[in-house]
Parts: structure tokens; C-alpha cells; sequence
């Protein structure tokens, strides 16, 4: 009875003991391309989160991270092209405009916000956008690293590429815009009116003024 008393002692120690011992970040390699950012502009290790954009080491530029919180970059609204003067205003869904929703709201209320300290988001080119474009890590997983870009739907993306003439099948609509769809990896062109997905990017480090998101930083912090 005494020796198994002892014996559950030592056993409890033991394991008090390995509690304590200080535990090892995780393993994990910095991406060679991409480097989460939070809100406040500082940038993340591989595996801290939560980040609010993804700076692209490769094109020095910043790109909104959707959401499903029901705020302005949650990935389920949707938008139709308008740049203020061109396309169609208010085709689209959401719940932070009392007219339905177009691009030019979303980067409106974005750069109002300050998204990750930046106040000069705008739409990606198509170049831009098609850039993102990767074999999926699995058939149900959209064509982008969905590790670091969350909450991407399988649907079309709009680029700013626009005044463009329509396939036949759109062709009574007139001029439309190029978008990139994240379901098979593949630019096409939509009428302004349709309702699909929206991705921000903001230019960095030319027209970065906060001083938490630098080059040099995340440069340090990449390496």
C-alpha cells in the first residue's frame, strides 16, 4: 500500500513537471510569399492570428482578408461594379448600405476605416487578382492560398479592368468588367450589374503612412 502510494507520488510530480516545462512555438516556415498582417498594421508569425490583410511580399502590395462576421469585409456580400461614374450602383447584397451594395461602397467605408492602417484601398487589377490564383489543397477549396485568405468564396472576383465588351450571351447589357473566378482559376467578363465577390488591395510601401506596416519590418519579420 505505502510503495503504491509513493509510486502515485512520483507520478503526480512527474506529470506536474511536465506541465510546467515551457512549451515551443510550433514549426512553422515563413511562407515565401505571403505574411499576415493584423489590424493594427504589425506584422504575424505563420501561426498568430487573428490577421485583418495578407501582405504580397512578391508584389508590395496589402490585400483585405474576408470575414463572417457580418462587418463591411464579411466574404459573403456581394457587389455590383460601379466606380462612381461607370457601371451599375446598388446591384448588389449587404447589410452596411441602406441601397444594397457596389464596389465603390466597399472601398469607401474600407478606406474610412483605415483597414491595417491604409487609406488608399482600391479594386485589383485583373493581373493583380490572377496573380492569387493556385491549384486548390483540396477539390472543395477555392484556387487561392486559403491559409492565408480566408473566407473566399468559389465565385467571381471583380477587377478594377473595365469599359470592356461584353461575350454574346451579355452582349444587350453593353460594356462590363473583367473578374476572376477563385471555382476554376479562370478570368471572365461580367456585366456591371451582376452581384459577385470583392477583394481589396491597397499599395505598399509607395503610399504607406503608417508606421507599424513597413517594408523594412516585414522584410525582418519574413526572413
Amino acid at each position: 500500500m505505502i510503495k503504491r502510494l509513493i509510486w502515485s507520488a512520483i507520478i503526480f510530480a512527474l506529470l506536474i513537471t511536465i506541465c510546467l516545462l515551457p512549451r515551443e512555438h510550433p514549426q512553422i516556415s515563413h511562407h515565401q510569399r505571403f505574411t499576415k498582417i493584423a489590424q493594427s498594421g504589425n506584422p504575424l508569425l505563420p501561426w498568430q492570428g487573428p490577421w485583418a490583410c495578407v501582405l504580397d511580399n512578391k508584389h508590395k502590395v496589402l490585400w483585405e482578408v474576408k470575414t463572417d462576421n457580418e462587418t463591411i469585409h464579411d466574404g459573403y456580400w456581394t457587389y455590383s461594379w460601379f466606380d462612381g461614374q461607370h457601371g451599375k450602383s446598388n446591384f448588389g447584397d449587404c447589410y452596411f448600405e441602406p441601397n444594397r451594395c457596389d464596389t465603390d461602397d466597399l472601398i469607401r467605408h474600407t478606406n474610412k476605416q483605415g483597414l491595417c492602417g491604409q487609406h488608399n484601398w482600391r479594386l485589383p487589377s485583373a493581373e493583380e487578382l490572377n496573380s492569387l490564383v493556385q491549384d486548390p489543397s483540396s477539390p472543395s477549396q477555392p484556387f487561392i492560398a486559403n491559409d492565408y485568405f480566408l473566407h473566399i468564396k468559389r465565385g467571381d472576383y471583380w477587377s478594377s479592368e473595365h469599359n470592356i465588351t461584353l461575350p454574346s450571351q451579355y452582349r444587350h447589357h453593353g460594356k462590363g468588367a473583367t473578374a476572376i473566378n477563385f471555382h476554376f482559376g479562370k478570368p471572365g467578363i461580367l456585366p456591371y450589374r451582376n452581384a459577385a465577390f470583392v477583394m481589396l488591395v491597397a499599395d505598399i510601401p509607395t503610399a504607406n503612412t503608417h508606421p507599424q506596416l513597413s517594408r523594412r519590418a516585414t522584410i525582418k519579420q519574413h526572413q
